[in-house]
């Protein structure tokens, strides 16, 4: 009796997986928080530095207070995204090759963790602003990052942080926001 009861049990089991298998089933993809983000305003910096340029309106623009600051290192924060633009400035005196590498070795530290970094060159000769916009892909710790310089007397960087653990894919729109914001900066960057 119990081996005939083990038996039906197996064949009720069977049909039960058999049955319920019948629909098609198809993983939700991993959902991620709805991002607003802001109206594109812009408005310009021009404080005591050599430079000016526009910033969204929403960030708020800042002296650099840490322990390696200088005289025109300033900090764009973005409020309610934990996002942070480093800006730093310095004057050129025979040294413009060694900003230049410090600024490629700085973009290139990400390759451990960077799927690709592309460089595109920026030129804008009626300013005489001339530079390279880092866009580093994968998690990483910077999304973006960029100089400008004359080539003479003056060279500005840039790095764009979050300080949120790197999720590419959560992170990407506000990114590509940000990332215009990067560009405008440099389309509207003057040196004084």
């Amino acid at each position: 009796m119990v081996i005939k009861s083990l038996k039906f049990s197996a064949i009720v089991i069977s049909l039960a997986l058999i049955l319920s298998c019948s629909s098609d089933y198809s993983p939700r993809p991993r959902g991620y928080f709805r991002i607003d983000l802001p109206e594109r305003e812009y408005q310009t910096y021009s404080g005591d530095c050599p430079f000016t340029f526009s910033y969204p309106a929403f960030a708020e623009i800042g002296d650099d207070e840490g322990r390696l600051s200088q005289p025109c290192w300033l900090n764009i924060d973005f409020p309610g995204y934990k996002g942070r633009l480093h800006l730093s400035y310095g004057m050129v005196d025979g040294n413009l090759v060694d900003y230049l590498e410090d600024a490629r070795k700085l973009a290139f530290r990400h390759t451990v963790k960077a799927d690709a970094i592309d460089e595109s060159m920026f030129i804008n000769r009626a300013d005489d602003v001339y530079g390279v916009l880092y866009d580093i892909k994968g998690n990483t710790a910077s999304a973006v990052q960029f100089y400008l310089t004359d080539s003479t007397n003056h060279f500005f960087r840039g790095a764009l942080y979050f300080n949120v653990q790197p999720n590419r894919d959560s992170l990407a729109p506000v990114i590509e926001h940000f990332r215009k914001d990067i560009i405008h900066l440099m389309e509207t960057f003057a040196w004084n």
